[in-house]
């Protein structure tokens, strides 16, 4: 009884620590500030401790993880925040740049995490507290695009803060702050081919207190400008201190002056198509009388349906009735029998010729001749030259050859009377 006692009361004591443990372990608070680069890593190894170590014990865990985020009770993440991960065995980044809107608003995201060795999922939620900057909006932004590094490459810390440092000892300002990083897919590029160790592109935004500095200045002089135009790279003295890390189109580079920003507002000249205030769009009500439509289909049936008897009967007329109809049909019908006999032809070539190919006089007397036929004659016997006994009409003249001898030469002897 006392056991069972113990028993109850550890159970009910641990229980709710491991509650509130949990519940404190889950949520993570971050407190980035409006118009400056939020990046958050996912880490795998932060994770693995939810997930069923490896059968084996001593065996290094390296499950594939994958992670889905989303803001809570919708199915997709705020629109300024965006998340890249490349493989299930790297880590995760959430990065952004957050909007003086959401200023004051705790930002929750649910984050899901996948093991894909055992299906097992954990969650946890990251509660983003965006702060208000005092120097927030920065009144001049320059935006690089790197050629030779991936969005992942750029969000690691030391990568960012060498570009950073670069940036500074070309503009010299007293403040100077990574904006937003956007991957060139992002812009409508396109995917590199996987050969020379390609790279996607990155775009940074940076933002500083003082104008811009001459070096970057360049890139607008004309000089440059045709260049660029004819896609050459164009001369900026201050390259050399970037190419060692960052390759910059200087095509590609945007300054942005917000000190000299005229303000595009206009005000709304109401006119027509143009409701009031407080003005609502009615629908129609549903007291509205149902319309017959079966005037209309006959119409549209019987319109092409008449049009159509007209155009036959007309066409009848004109083969049926009219000579140059009929003779238009006799033809027609002389071909198609001109061409069936042929096909019967090519079935059999052992029958007899047709009528239409055999003559109808004969070549050297001219009488009639009846047609053969394969009953009473036998084509296949026929010589292709006719014998002297055969033309009553011939006179043999003899020949010497060159040897003394002779040779008998037949003529064909052709009567007229006149």
């Amino acid at each position: 009884m006392s056991h069972l006692c113990f028993s109850l009361f550890y159970l009910s004591f641990c229980f709710p620590v491991y509650t509130i443990l949990s519940k404190v372990h889950s949520d993570r608070n971050v407190y980035p500030s409006a118009g400056v680069l939020f990046v958050h890593v996912l880490e795998r190894e932060y994770f693995k401790g939810e997930f069923p170590p490896y059968p084996k014990p001593g065996e290094i865990s390296n499950d594939p993880i994958t992670f889905n985020t989303n803001l809570m009770g919708y199915p997709d993440r705020p629109g300024w925040l965006r998340y890249i991960q490349r493989t299930p065995y790297s880590d995760g980044v959430l990065y952004g740049s957050p909007t003086v809107e959401n200023v004051g608003k705790p930002t929750v995201i649910e984050i899901t995490a996948y093991n894909r060795r055992t299906f097992e999922t954990a969650r946890r939620n990251l509660i983003i507290n965006i702060m208000s900057a005092e120097d927030f909006p920065l009144p001049y932004q320059a935006e690089f695009f790197i050629r030779n590094m991936n969005v992942e490459e750029m969000l690691a810390s030391e990568v960012l803060g060498d570009f950073l440092g670069a940036v500074k000892n070309v503009w010299q300002p007293e403040r100077l702050n990574a904006i937003n990083i956007t991957s060139a897919l992002d812009r409508g590029g396109r995917v590199p081919l996987p050969i020379n160790d390609m790279k996607e592109g990155v775009y940074v935004m940076v933002g500083a207190d003082v104008p811009f500095s001459s070096c970057l200045r360049e890139v607008e002089n004309p000089q440059n400008q045709l260049r660029c135009s004819q896609e050459m790279e164009p001369l900026i003295t201050c390259d050399k201190k970037f190419r060692t890390q960052f390759h910059i189109d200087w095509c590609k580079i945007s300054l942005v002056d917000n000190t000299k920003q005229v303000s595009t507002f206009q005000e709304v000249i109401r006119g027509e198509g143009i409701l009031p205030d407080g003005g609502e769009y009615k629908p129609p009500s549903d007291t509205l009388k149902s319309r017959d439509y079966y005037s209309d289909f006959l119409i549209t049936l019987a319109v092409p349906s008449a049009i159509a008897l007209v155009l036959f009967l007309i066409l009848a007329y004109i083969m049926c009735c009219r000579r140059e109809g009929v003779i238009q049909l006799v033809h027609h019908s002389a071909i198609q029998k001109s061409t069936k006999e042929l096909r019967d032809m090519s079935k059999n070539r052992e029958i007899a010729w047709p009528l239409s190919t055999l003559p109808v006089f004969h070549p050297v007397t001219g009488e009639i001749v009846p047609p053969l036929h394969t009953d009473s004659y036998d084509n296949t016997s026929m010589p292709l030259m006719q014998t002297q006994q055969n033309l009553p009409h011939q006179t043999q003249i003899p020949q010497q050859q060159s040897a003394g001898e002779f040779r008998m030469t037949t003529f064909q002897r052709f009567e007229a009377s006149i």
